[in-house]
């Protein structure tokens, strides 16, 4: 067999017969317009996805009843008045020789949008994990309109040209609502056992394949176990299985947890292995038997390929890694796996820009997705001489954007190594990817012929002398030292000295500085054997637990027993110990054999002045800017190069 044979292989149910067995997982993006209308971004977004050549294409959350939404630019199917914006919808997913999918979405009780409004609606009237706020509990007739919904919704996806809908039935939503004992405590006939608890999701389903036919597929996103204490777990979902088959489902898309779910496992951190979710999925495929969609943070089709050879799945959702590239499927046919870019699981821009910035999608290491109406194909009328400085993540993404574009690119790296303070931030555990990710980029910069010069620092005299046309200065952030007495003991060092391992950690060691810097600083000492000490002068910690990163980040301290003290401020080091004031007091901390400075970045852009004074066209980017996260870094750069 071929590498790839399993998932290039065609596959049927009822109807519909896909091309190969890779999925587009429905993904919200906030792009629709804000009645809920398809909008020209959406269309643009997603004709990018379906030139992947992937084999079935799911619709990010549509709305299926006003009351049920989680955006505020979420698509909608609760009218007819959607339909022709979903026509175009549809057209536009099967145009790379895919199928289409609608997938049908109330929200409950998980909606700060709805919450706020006072509309949100649930099995019972217990808060939200998330928000923490009730919602109005339904009655019955609430239960029958919503049923009503999902049947009208599915009927207009048929009627627009899908080839298929899928019930979100997962991630702490409705259908999973109703499912969980957390979330719903009615003493009717939707609540009691589990069993008794689904039959609101078989209501559902049988409302569905009323309205669609008996030939038409219908696909259940599920969470196939509740991950979280006192949840449901897959043990319970194979209980109901029978009845699901029964009720009408075709294909069970097995995911796993709900967004109260500890470590943001329903997008996974790197800290999860590829495939980590794929047992579960199995595990109803052979129970059921029905076909089934494994999910696991699959960011490389060769073991997606293995996992359909070996039985375990019938298909593959790659979420993440298609926002990351759209291409993925492309490039493996063509043996081209060292072009893939494959996704990090960072989440920046997929996970959080939406759900706490309340954003429209991005991807932090591929500035196209979500910008694809604007991002200019190329090339150029009048390609100029671009100069960039620096070759982090802001500096190489702006390379090969330009390059891409038909500029003339140079990169000036200061540093014998490109990848910027990238090269420090993959060395807490799990975060090696970070490095994979940053050779990735400057590889592809190299490839496509820019010249990057290493050890050059950019000089006055270099520009004076040269006179690029515009200049992209990308030189990142540098550390902070703060002024602290005792700051030249032979102890004290800094967490660049230690990320960049020209100091070992010692076996006693206090971080000073409960940021991100910090937090990763104090988790590669732990990993070393270091015992850990952290203190940090806010009085809680800079780095939520509610993000994936965050969340593992604690999680790994806590476990290796380091001690995490906030509100807590250096005043003093001395030889045997530390002067801290914690709670308006002062008191010592000793035993530490080294005390490592962490306490952040500041941008570094010194060169500004001198490009404004002389006149030469020029922009700054990326922590040089003002010190963020990668994905700004990386939009900034991309539209530094587009904007030329």
């Amino acid at each position: 067999m071929g590498e790839l044979d399993a998932l290039l292989s065609p596959f049927s149910i009822k109807s519909m017969t896909v091309p190969n067995r890779a999925v587009l997982p429905p993904m919200g993006t906030g792009l629709a317009n804000p009645d809920g209308t398809v909008s020209d971004a959406l269309l643009a977004y997603m004709k990018r996805q379906a030139q992947g050549g992937v084999g079935l294409l799911i619709s990010e959350i549509t709305g299926i009843a006003p009351n049920g939404v989680v955006l505020k630019k979420q698509l909608a199917a609760w009218d007819d008045a959607f339909l022709p914006g979903l026509k175009q919808l549809a057209a536009v997913m099967r145009s790379g020789g895919g199928k289409a999918a609608m997938q049908l979405h109330h929200s409950g009780r998980e909606s700060a949008y709805m919450l706020k409004k006072g509309k949100a609606i649930g099995p019972s009237p217990l808060p939200s994990l998330i928000y923490g706020h009730p919602p109005r509990e339904m009655t019955l007739q609430d239960i029958d309109e919503i049923v009503a919904a999902y049947g009208s919704a599915a009927a207009r996806a048929k009627a627009a040209g899908f080839d298929a809908v899928e019930i979100h039935g997962a991630h702490g939503y409705l259908i999973t609502q109703f499912l969980s004992a957390i979330s719903n405590q009615r003493s009717d006939e939707f609540g009691g056992d589990f069993k008794s608890r689904a039959r609101f999701l078989f209501e559902v389903v049988r409302s569905v394949r009323k309205s669609v036919g008996d030939d038409f597929p219908v696909l259940l996103r599920i969470s196939a176990e509740e991950y979280i204490k006192n949840g449901y777990t897959v043990d319970d979902v194979l209980t109901i299985l029978p009845d699901l088959i029964g009720s009408g489902v075709d294909i069970v898309h097995a995911s796993v947890g709900t967004h109260g779910s500890p470590a943001g496992i329903t997008s996974a951190p790197p800290e999860f292995d590829v495939g980590f979710n794929v047992w579960r999925a199995e595990k109803i495929k052979k129970a059921g038997p029905i076909p089934v969609i494994a999910v696991g943070r699959f960011n490389d089709p060769r073991p997606a390929n293995d996992v359909i050879a070996r039985g375990e799945a019938d298909m593959v959702a790659f979420g993440r890694q298609a926002l990351c590239d759209p291409d993925y499927l492309l490039k493996a046919r063509q043996g081209r796996y060292e072009d893939i870019r494959r996704c990090i699981a960072c989440n920046q821009g997929c996970i959080e820009r939406e759900m706490f910035e309340g954003k429209s999608v991005r991807c932090a290491i591929n500035p196209e997705t979500g910008m694809e109406i604007v991002c200019p194909t190329g090339p150029v009328a009048n390609p100029r001489k671009v100069w960039i400085v620096g070759s982090g993540p802001a500096g190489l993404t702006a390379a090969v954007e330009a390059k891409r574009l038909g500029h003339d690119v140079t990169v000036f790296e200061k540093e014998p190594q490109t990848g910027g303070n990238i090269r420090y931030a993959c060395k807490a555990p799990h975060k090696e990817i970070y490095l994979d990710w940053i050779e990735f980029l400057a590889k592809q910069a190299k490839d496509a012929g820019v010249r990057i010069q290493t050890k050059s620092p950019v000089t006055e005299t270099m520009l004076t002398e040269n006179r690029p046309d515009a200049v992209i200065v990308a030189t990142g952030g540098e550390k902070i030292v703060p002024r602290i007495d005792g700051m030249d003991q032979p102890h004290v060092f800094d967490a660049w000295q230690i990320l960049g391992e020209t100091v070992k950690p010692a076996k006693a060691i206090l971080v000073v500085g409960g940021g991100l810097i910090g937090m990763e600083t104090a988790c590669f000492a732990a990993a070393r054997g270091s015992d850990v000490t952290l203190i940090e002068q806010l009085s809680s910690s800079p780095v939520p637990k509610f993000t994936s990163h965050g969340y593992s980040l604690h999680k790994y301290l806590r476990q290796a027993g380091a001690l995490l003290r906030f509100g807590c401020a250096l005043k003093s080091i001395n030889p045997d110990g530390v002067i801290v004031e914690c709670d308006g007091r002062e008191e010592k901390l000793s035993s530490f054999d080294q005390v490592v400075i962490a306490v952040g970045m500041k941008p570094r852009n010194e060169l500004k002045t001198f490009l404004t004074e002389n006149h030469i066209r020029h922009v700054v980017v990326g922590d040089a800017l003002k010190v963020r996260r990668i994905m700004e870094a990386t939009e900034e750069g991309a539209r530094a190069a587009w904007e030329l």
